[in-house]
């Protein structure tokens, strides 16, 4: 259609928005012939994002779409419209999406376009992140392993080998969006696209070719015309016409070097990641609050949440290494698309507050008061309305100033917003949603514990033959070896000793210089050991006694891998598997012998047989299964067994608790790696109440110390059958299957903590409130399942009136007044407030 022709012209700078004006009756004209939906002009100025002409204010948050199911997107998308938000912002995973050269997977979870055409189903925009590097503790950052093994390829810098795969792929998706006419230039939801990913973190590391790498991006990106601004997040001075974008968990002092770039946060981290041998990381809901109304003080426009859901790293997608299956990252949505609250509900009241003064905050004039002591208040003025910012960045001290005549008190390390600069709607340290805690219930559809099956991964071939695939006379990156088909690859070679072999001695070791991740090694057909390392540590030495025999000795290392490197400068040249040398270490008298066998003749075996035969399969008839003497604490074992789903339709999880390392399938479908072995580290815990004041960083606040790292695992009630289901488990170290139980996440208990003049809003999610544990309306303190009364307190009984209010109902609704729930016995106390606990 020669409407395409105009698109190119819908660009962001002045000039070219003078030149959409003289479209625009071509365009109205098609508008009104209903050739296709309402086209959108998209650009920006130095203040905000403009949506046919008029500067908005954008709240948007990440959901990754193979993180979920595509059964989950419309409830999580849905979730986060009424949480507030304007837009979906995803990556696009190119190593899902190519997995071989020039061969395309956009099935199932992998749908992009149908999870585009959701988040439009649903009324939101949508922005892109196409990289195709996308970091992301995801498995080598997004990038197809193949890609590292083509001759001559250099990554993320002025590489023909490399442009030309990224151009292709990056064209792919662009015009596959195109053809579904997905861009807002389109009528599509799509408002901004991204190009390459966090690159100014790392550029100076490729000199002068990366910054010719980071030109040809904007260049390349800019050619294909696709009628909506292209960012590139961490890219200071980003090449025109791209704008650059922050990233952290603040970005209120960030200001883009390009005066013409609006201030944008395309990842405002709501927690962090979690990896094998780990804490559990929490960011307060008070300061991630605190950091969204700072940026927005600061002349801030467009703000993303990285992440509104996190979800789950299925099959062997986490990177790291190490790493873990769950990717929940304390985000508004859990990982199983619950609501995270009080998390959720703060935000969407700050993003309500914040949307009702979008004229003054991108069209209003700013000023700023300095009250000394890191208080300061900013205005918005225009000529018809003011909005204004009270901010306390102190991190110990509360703060009472004199602000237009009017007194107002501000909680250290806390703004409060006055949409007319009289009246504070909002606080960011003054939590008025309820907390929500979750539980696991049991599973009432299994009346006993599961019937085991299981069979030995076959490895009499690899472990005694030493046979292998592939033979080579040098020991061979995995990565290359391999090309993550699997997460497994076996070494294998021979030493040869003679009866007077120098190294003859009874103090021999095998020395093995890995990659810091996993290695089981063999000696003539006997386990001697396993080894791995924690979380980002390279270049580990397994080492053990042997005994070596006169005559022939094979060696054996089992490699696996636990996710390939994701994040840094030239992040893909570091080697996974065994980088070598593999040595036999040996002594005669005070001298120490080395035999490196690393120019031996190695056979290889990628991957395993139970995988190469589809025992994860349902419907795998290849091979037998016992259930004579089910083994336990056996390493390289399968385990199988049939259950029945939970009832109801509450999210799912697998408490693999026992079992050591390894891999799940329901119904065929890979949950992810499992590791409830991995204990975290026993310091660094607290048991105080968190501080939400003060700076966040991902050691603060961590929780979980002394336990797995992770015990439960999303099974998604889509993996589910209503009747008969299976569970595949292949255990790597050794463990006990009889603890595996299913259960359902619901709701436990539902608190809240607000002042009187404010209203109390409880729920249960879909199951009704059963009995009220703790009310009290004055000076009550503690927290959610240990509130506590003090002597100033109601003169009413106030459970019975919350139990009025609230039992035998999904949710309750009320305003916190003495009227209603009588009058404490105090006089000295601050504003009263109602402390209340509901079970579910």
């Amino acid at each position: 259609m020669e409407t395409l022709d105009v698109e190119p012209e819908i660009q962001q700078s002045a000039p070219n928005r003078r030149r959409f004006s003289e479209y625009a009756p071509l365009l109205l004209s098609y508008r009104l012939n209903q050739l296709w939906p309402p086209l959108v002009c998209v650009a920006h100025d130095e203040r905000a994002i403009t949506i046919d002409g008029h500067r908005k204010i954008l709240l948007s948050g990440s959901i990754h779409y193979p993180r979920s199911t595509s059964q989950m997107w419309p409830d999580l998308i849905k979730k986060a419209k009424e949480g507030g938000l304007d837009a979906i912002e995803t990556y696009v995973f190119w190593n899902v999406h190519e997995p071989q050269r020039r061969q395309y997977d956009f099935t199932g979870n992998l749908d992009i376009v149908r999870f585009i055409k959701t988040i439009q189903q649903e009324g939101l925009y949508s922005v892109v992140r196409i990289g195709p590097y996308v970091c992301a503790e995801w498995n080598y950052g997004g990038f197809p392993v193949w890609l590292h093994n083509m001759p001559g390829i250099e990554f993320r810098t002025a590489n023909n080998v490399y442009m030309n795969e990224m151009q292709n792929f990056t064209t792919l998706i662009v015009d596959m969006l195109r053809k579904e006419k997905l861009f807002a230039s389109q009528g599509g939801p799509i408002i901004l696209a991204q190009i390459e990913n966090e690159y100014g973190n790392v550029m100076s590391s490729y000199g002068d070719a990366g910054k010719a790498y980071i030109n040809w991006c904007a260049n390349m990106a800019d050619s294909l015309h696709i009628g909506v601004p292209w960012l590139m997040c961490q890219q200071t001075d980003a090449p025109q016409p791209m704008i650059e974008t922050c990233n952290g968990f603040y970005c209120d002092s960030y200001t883009p070097k390009n005066p013409t770039s609006p201030k944008m946060w395309t990842e405002n981290w709501t927690g962090w990641f979690k990896s094998w041998g780990g804490k559990d990381p929490y960011r307060t809901t008070e300061d991630l609050a605190y950091s969204v109304a700072r940026f927005f003080q600061r002349g801030g426009t467009f703000q993303n949440y990285y992440m509104y859901h996190g979800g789950t790293n299925f099959g062997r997608t986490a990177g790291g290494p190490y790493i873990t299956t769950s990717y929940d990252y304390n985000a508004p949505l859990d990982e199983y698309g619950n609501l995270n609250q009080p998390k959720w509900g703060h935000l969407k009241q700050l993003h309500s507050v914040l949307k009702s003064m979008e004229k003054t905050l991108t069209y209003g004039n700013i000023s700023t008061l300095d009250f000394g002591s890191s208080v300061a208040a900013t205005i918005y003025a225009t000529d018809e309305a003011s909005s204004c910012f009270l901010g306390n960045a102190n991190e110990t001290s509360d703060a009472t100033i004199n602000f237009q005549d009017a007194d107002y008190v501000i909680p250290a390390w806390s703004v409060s917003i006055l949409p007319d600069c009289k009246t504070v709607a909002f606080n960011t340290a003054k939590v008025n949603t309820q907390t929500s805690v979750m539980i696991k219930k049991p599973n009432e559809a299994n009346s006993s514990i599961l019937e085991w099956m299981w069979r030995p991964e076959f490895t009499h071939d690899t472990i005694v033959r030493g046979k292998g695939q592939i033979v080579a006379n040098r020991i061979v990156d995995q990565k290359e070896m391999a090309s993550d088909a699997s997460d497994y690859l076996w070494y294998m070679t021979s030493v040869n000793l003679g009866k007077d072999d120098a190294m003859w001695s009874n103090n021999m070791t095998l020395r093995v210089h890995g990659s810091g991740q996993i290695l089981h090694s063999y000696v003539n057909g006997k386990y001697i050991g396993s080894q791995w390392a924690k979380y980002n540590i390279f270049n580990h030495v397994f080492e053990k006694e042997v005994k070596l025999s006169p005559g022939h000795n094979k060696i054996v290392i089992l490699s696996a891998t636990v996710g390939l490197q994701n994040y840094g400068p030239m992040f893909d040249l570091t080697q996974a598997g065994v980088p070598g040398p593999v040595e036999i270490v040996g002594h005669k008298g005070d001298e120490t012998i080395i035999k490196d066998l690393s120019s031996n003749k190695w056979s290889y075996k990628i991957g395993l047989n139970g995988l190469d035969n589809q025992l994860f399969n349902p419907d795998c008839k290849r091979v037998k299964w016992s259930m004579d003497n089910v083994p336990v604490n056996r390493n390289l074992t399968w385990y199988k067994a049939s259950f029945k789903a939970p009832l109801g339709t509450d999210p799912v999880v697998v408490d693999l608790l026992g079992l050591g390392k390894g891999e799940a399938w329901i119904n065929g479908h890979s949950i992810g790696r499992y590791w409830p072995s991995f204990i975290a580290d026993e310091q660094g815990c607290s048991d105080a109440v968190c501080d939400y004041r003060g700076s966040y960083n991902g050691d603060k606040c961590v929780s979980n110390c002394g336990q797995p790292t992770q015990r439960y695992y999303h099974v998604p009630r889509s993996f589910l059958n209503e009747d008969v289901n299976t569970i595949v488990l292949f255990e790597e170290f050794g463990g006990n299957p009889s603890q595996v139980d299913f259960q359902p996440v619901v709701v436990g208990s539902a608190c809240a903590t607000v002042s009187e003049g404010n209203t109390v809003e409880l729920s249960c999610h879909g199951r009704p409130i059963s009995g009220v544990r703790f009310a009290s309306l004055g000076n009550p303190q503690g927290v959610c399942g240990a509130f506590e009364k003090t002597s100033c307190d109601s003169d009413k009984d106030v459970v019975s009136i919350v139990e009025d209010q609230c039992v035998g109902k999904e949710s309750c609704s009320f305003k916190v007044s003495q009227d209603v729930f009588g009058s404490p016995n105090c006089f000295d106390a601050p504003i009263n407030r109602l402390a209340v606990e509901v079970s579910c």
